[in-house]
């Protein structure tokens, strides 16, 4: 079965039988998409929790069937981390592939941007890891692409984020701090905590072509802490405040605080 997206022909894959994936499931900090989804089930269960899981099961295929995004993202999740069903990554990435196919030009303000967007992701992570007994080799271009598409065209804040990882890495983008920041710049601005903390350890240190800005630095670091509280971020992000205010000074410590309580809300993504 073949799957292409759009004219592009991101997509060639031949949907067969293959051994197990670790693919990862929605961020933490990237939840819109699966809000949406959510809902939908939710929907479906019915107020009293009256329909039955193979009702709702039902439910969801032929809303699939009928090309709705969020019944497809859910069936996709559902399969991919056997919640409900068998766990059958071949179905798993089907969904996952078809939304990106049918909806790669989709509105990029739509109420389905994010499930598409997040589609684009996860199609991409299958590329980065190489799926050979369905006939994905590791196309690390494709890969690139498809995240790229999600991080411009759908302007997606985990997507952008995740591009500018790829910036900090000599054998994905290349080392490229510049456009690294801006990346980070763009997630963080649309209140991705990771982003935050990311790019105010660029500005807190300094990057070719920049001073470094400890203010600023530690404001979005100070901003990401608190945004990321209680999810698995939590840990690293604490690590890299720590021990930028180790190396800051009062004054400057005081100031970034002021912002972050004043300014840095508008970034807060709610």
């Amino acid at each position: 079965m073949m799957r292409t997206i759009g004219d592009n022909s991101l997509i060639s894959v031949t949907m067969g039988a293959f051994l197990a994936l670790a693919a990862s499931i929605l961020p933490v900090h990237a939840q819109t998409a699966a809000d949406a989804a959510l809902n939908m089930a939710n929907m479906l269960d019915g107020a009293g929790g009256g329909v039955s899981r193979a009702d709702q099961l039902a439910a969801l295929e032929d809303a699939a069937d009928a090309g709705q995004p969020m019944a497809m993202w859910q069936l996709g999740i559902m399969y991919e981390n056997g919640e409900g069903v068998d766990r059958d990554l071949v179905k798993a990435f089907g969904y996952f592939a078809q939304i990106a196919n049918q909806h790669a030009d989709a509105a990029p303000k739509g109420v389905e941007a994010d499930i598409v967007a997040q589609s684009f992701v996860k199609v991409g992570d299958y590329y980065k890891q190489g799926l050979p007994d369905a006939g994905i080799p590791v196309d690390a271009e494709r890969s690139h692409a498809l995240l790229l598409h999600a991080a411009t065209y759908f302007g997606d804040a985990d997507a952008q984020y995740r591009v500018g990882l790829l910036y900090l890495q000599e054998d994905e983008l290349g080392v490229n701090p510049l456009q690294s920041a801006r990346w980070f710049s763009l997630a963080a601005r649309k209140g991705h905590c990771p982003a935050q903390a990311q790019l105010g350890q660029l500005l807190f240190h300094g990057i070719e072509g920049i001073e470094p800005q400890p203010i600023e630095g530690l404001m979005w670091l100070t901003v990401a802490q608190q945004r990321c509280a209680g999810t698995a971020d939590a840990g690293w992000i604490g690590d890299m405040l720590n021990t930028a205010l180790a190396s800051s000074t009062p004054e400057d410590q005081a100031e970034a605080s002021s912002l972050a309580t004043t300014i840095a809300p508008q970034f807060a993504g709610f």
